[in-house]
């Protein structure tokens, strides 16, 4: 059986699941979507849905609702830059992936930029990661413009677990955490534009997805 063809079974098989989960989870999700976000044990990873295998070296997510500092080895991803209207990105680059018998990792990024002094209320770009460096080549996808292969260096990153949608409110609630965190440690100065991680498919429920809200970080004596 060729990869691909074993890739979509393994795709259809995790989409199965989720919707049953789903269905499951329905039951309890109005009691709890109401309560306020509690912390979970420091340093562990939280309990959520293993969809899709890490990056290799990518550090475990978590803790939930605490602050902490992560590093994250050298990557290779593929992005699309939103065009400011409902363009479907995370189907682009699942069909980028598929064309290309690349695996699926966790997680997704989403990248946010401010808009005339706001948060932007909708991602700026999004980006599959691949499993590692090695897979693939840099550059554009001759079968769609719009997704581009690229290179990124290792980094360091201040970053907050949370659990709940991937839209602007949770974006927001972690990056207020962040700017709080920051404004407590001035030995660490904020570099360019916030990040979400997202862990989770759309078919797990909002009250059980797990996302990080990071900002790249060096310190201040660094002399940049």
């Amino acid at each position: 059986m060729r990869r691909s063809q074993t890739m979509r079974m393994r795709w259809r098989g995790t989409l199965s699941m989720c919707v049953a989960l789903l269905v499951t989870a329905t039951g309890v999700a109005q009691s709890v979507a109401e309560e306020k976000p509690v912390a979970e044990p420091s340093g562990k990873k939280p309990w959520m849905f293993s969809e899709a295998n890490l990056p290799v070296g990518f550090p475990q997510p978590g803790p939930i609702n605490e602050v902490v500092i992560k590093s994250y080895p050298a990557y290779r991803l593929a992005k699309v830059t939103s065009s400011g209207k409902e363009n479907g990105m995370f189907m682009q680059l699942f069909r980028h992936i598929e064309r290309n018998e690349i695996a699926m990792t966790a997680p997704v990024e989403m990248s946010w930029r401010a808009e005339d002094g706001s948060l932007a209320k909708n991602p700026e770009s999004m980006a599959f990661l691949y499993a590692a460096p090695t897979i693939g080549q840099a550059g554009g996808d001759p079968k769609d413009s719009r997704v581009v292969v690229d290179d990124i260096q290792p980094i360091r990153v201040v970053s907050i677990a949370l659990r709940g949608g991937y839209d602007a409110s949770t974006f927001e609630r972690g990056y207020k955490q962040l700017q709080v965190w920051l404004a407590d440690h001035p030995e660490w100065v904020a570099e360019g534009e916030p990040r979400t991680m997202a862990y989770n498919s759309p078919f797990v429920p909002g009250f059980a997805k797990v996302s990080e809200v990071q900002l790249a970080i060096r310190r201040a004596d660094d002399g940049k």
